[in-house]
């Protein structure tokens, strides 16, 4: 046995860095477990985030880590931990170097995986040309030519909002449209084209797009897609640890970001599809203050 926390943390990004300091700040021993993976590893600019516009994810991250961790009682392990699970006292944390510690409560704030649609060139083009949000990305690519690469609801709801960015907008449904008669007409109202070509190629520099090929054989002119890509628990410990998903996949949890294990807190990406790091650094302010208050309520 490796050491005794009151706290682990599992993901050392942005909601488990903002939780961990709500922690430190209530003098509670912390222990974050991170495998230093984030999401936006390859996104170049962070935006829609007050005092930090325009940023790099890493910088933010690095300025994060020097708030945090100069409260002494939160501690850092770089590590992937491998199992977790409920024991007497507790929960038992184990990783893949072979440390295991023990813990009064337990976070994750593990994040999501993006699984990307199978085109040649759309992982080259991922967070850079090719986003999934316009308050994150919008205002730098307004006035562009723009495809939104959905169908059905969520291209409607992409639509609704990137129109107000850019009147050279299309959408590409990539296989038979799906809309009904009312979306049809509101599209057409607004000049938005639907496209049923299926993609096969982004066409890009450096990971900036310049135009998109169908199996047609056609290509069309394109400096910025929205997709929103499958997401996936990064981790599968939710899971096994009987953690309630909802039919989206997100970690169910309640307004404190408990989740329908006792004791076991949930933040950030892995629980919502509001991604930003905002709402990650809100959320995990808000669990770490939830779990101190209840280590304060079991103390009495």
């Amino acid at each position: 046995m490796e050491k005794d926390f009151e706290v682990i943390i599992i993901g050392g990004s942005f909601s488990g860095l903002s939780a961990a300091m709500a922690l430190g700040r209530s003098m509670r021993s912390v222990l974050i477990i991170d495998g230093g993976k984030p999401c936006n590893i390859n996104t170049p600019h962070s935006h829609n985030f007050l005092t930090h516009d325009g940023e790099t994810p890493k910088d933010i991250l690095e300025k994060a880590k020097k708030d945090v961790f100069q409260y002494p009682n939160v501690k850092y392990q770089a590590d992937f931990v491998s199992e977790s699970y409920k024991i007497n006292r507790g929960f038992e944390v184990r990783t893949i170097s072979g440390k295991t510690y023990t813990t009064k409560k337990l976070l994750f704030a593990t994040g999501v995986k993006d699984i990307l649609p199978k085109i040649d060139g759309m992982a080259d083009c991922w967070a850079k040309s090719v986003v999934h949000c316009p308050y994150c990305h919008g205002y730098e690519v307004r006035n562009q030519k723009t495809v939104i690469l959905a169908n059905g609801d969520a291209a409607m709801h992409y639509a609704m909002l990137v129109n107000q960015l850019t009147k050279d907008l299309s959408i590409f449904t990539n296989g038979a449209a799906n809309f009904t008669e009312e979306q049809f007409i509101g599209l057409k109202n607004n000049g938005i084209a639907v496209n049923e070509g299926v993609l096969v190629e982004l066409h890009h520099s450096n990971g900036y797009v310049n135009s998109i090929a169908l199996n047609d054989g056609t290509t069309h002119p394109v400096s910025a897609i929205y997709t929103r890509p499958i997401n996936k628990q990064h981790s599968d410990m939710p899971q096994n640890m009987r953690c309630e998903l909802n039919e989206t996949g997100y970690i169910v949890v309640d307004e404190m970001q408990k989740t329908s294990v006792p004791g076991v807190y949930a933040a950030g990406d892995c629980v919502t599809p509001m991604r930003s790091v905002s709402t990650a650094v809100a959320l995990g302010t808000k669990a770490g203050a939830a779990i101190n208050a209840e280590l304060c309520f079991e103390q009495f």
